[in-house]
């Protein structure tokens, strides 16, 4: 096969070597050939020797994204491999027959800008007639190399793991840095509108192609089981509750009230919903309100909790917001530590890789200090292992979550 190659600058193979995938432009010596964007390109050192097979973006500052070590075409064969090395990590942990998780959780699964969830549950018709049991796919192409093989993506996975119905949630911002414009969704077979999942004994009812991401956040699934540890004769804040994960995991395991707010109409909708079909509408109710100034309205108002669960989005979207994100997550875990009750819990999470586990560890420091109060560190905990974290690739472990006891005031 006449491939174009690329010929990195001296030593800027040893970041590839230790296992990142990414090739910036300015690690780049010199192009021999034209790749056209998309194309796929062998990868060499200063000294020529081999480094791997990557796609070649010539309009990202990422260049190119090693998907092998070897020299070989990303043909259906090769992702059917990549398919199949992927699944069996996951029936290592989970069912994934009887299980909603993440399928590839792209660079840490070897393939370059695809995520694949699979949901497995009954479909809801809206009109409330009878549920059809399956398992439908939401996938994100991310990269130009990967959204160049789409035909080949779809002809693999339904040959390593048929679904009813493939949707498309390439709806990502960081599409747009690939030179990629927003697409959402079918692709193959048909997608319910929502779709019933179970999780830690619940049911939750999902939007595949107008929910966030990829339509359920399943990373956070062992956190909110271990939240809920805590929630017994509780009385428990949800902040940034998308659709009650964790407030309803936390009712459904005895806590005493659940009060969950989010920003989105459709979010608190979805709460209620999931409440009323689990039984738990009692103890659960949902508010449409802006999350800082809510908690500023308790504190206010003199309101105690039990156990305060902070799941924000991403505060810092990039190095230069760091800084920004900083102040943000501060204020926001100040705030819920001057809510907390004597000896109550503080669930908090990050969810953005710029922001580090020293760095959250460091803020959550400040802020208790700021509050008079000393913490006691339960767990720390990241995302579940259908969303691998893997040597010499950073950007993998990207959430952090941090179960703190609130200790005597200083």
């Amino acid at each position: 096969m006449d491939r174009a190659r690329i010929v990195l600058k001296p030593k800027e193979d040893l970041r590839l070597r230790a296992g990142h995938p990414w090739v910036y432009d300015n690690e780049i010596a010199r192009v021999e050939g034209e790749p056209g964007p998309g194309a796929e390109v062998e990868v060499f050192d200063a000294r020529l020797i081999p480094v791997g097979s990557a796609f070649w973006n010539p309009n990202s500052k990422i260049r190119a994204r090693l998907y092998s070590r070897a020299f070989r075409a990303a043909d259906e064969a090769f992702f059917v491999e990549a398919f199949e090395r992927a699944l069996a990590w996951r029936r290592r942990f989970f069912d994934p027959e009887r299980q909603s998780l993440r399928l590839v959780f792209g660079e840490a699964d070897g393939l370059p800008g695809l995520i694949i969830d699979s949901f497995v549950g009954r479909a809801l018709p809206l009109d409330g007639g009878g549920a059809a049991e399956g398992r439908w796919v939401s996938a994100q192409f991310l990269s130009l190399g990967m959204e160049m093989r789409k035909d080949r993506v779809l002809a693999a996975l339904e040959s390593v793991f048929p679904a009813a119905g493939v949707a498309e949630r390439s709806d990502a911002p960081v599409r747009r840095f690939e030179g990629l414009p927003t697409r959402v969704g079918v692709m193959k077979g048909e997608v319910p509108r929502r779709v019933a999942i179970e999780e830690n004994g619940l049911s939750f009812a999902i939007d595949l192609l107008g929910g966030q991401k990829t339509g359920w956040f399943l990373d956070q699934r062992t956190n909110r089981k271990a939240a809920a540890k805590f929630a017994s004769g509780r009385r428990v804040l949800d902040a940034f509750c998308n659709q009650g994960g964790f407030g309803l995991t936390c009712a459904a395991n005895g806590a005493d009230s659940v009060l969950a707010v989010d920003a989105s109409a459709e979010a608190v909708i979805a709460v209620s919903h999931n409440a009323a079909q689990n039984g738990l509408q009692d103890r659960v109710r949902a508010v449409e309100a802006n999350a800082f100034d809510f908690l500023r309205e308790l504190e206010r108002a003199k309101e105690r909790f039990g156990l305060i669960v902070l799941d924000p989005p991403a505060f810092a979207k990039n190095r230069a917001s760091v800084e920004g994100a900083h102040r943000g997550y501060k204020d926001l875990n100040l705030r819920a530590l001057k809510l907390l009750e004597p000896g109550g819990i503080l669930v908090t999470c990050s969810c953005s890789h710029w922001f580090s586990r020293e760095r959250f560890a460091a803020m959550l420091e400040e802020a208790a200090r700021d509050a008079g109060c000393r913490l006691r560190l339960v767990e720390e905990r990241t995302q579940d292992l259908d969303h691998p974290i893997v040597s010499g690739y950073d950007e993998a472990r990207y959430l952090k979550c941090l179960i703190v006891e609130a200790g005597e005031r200083l």
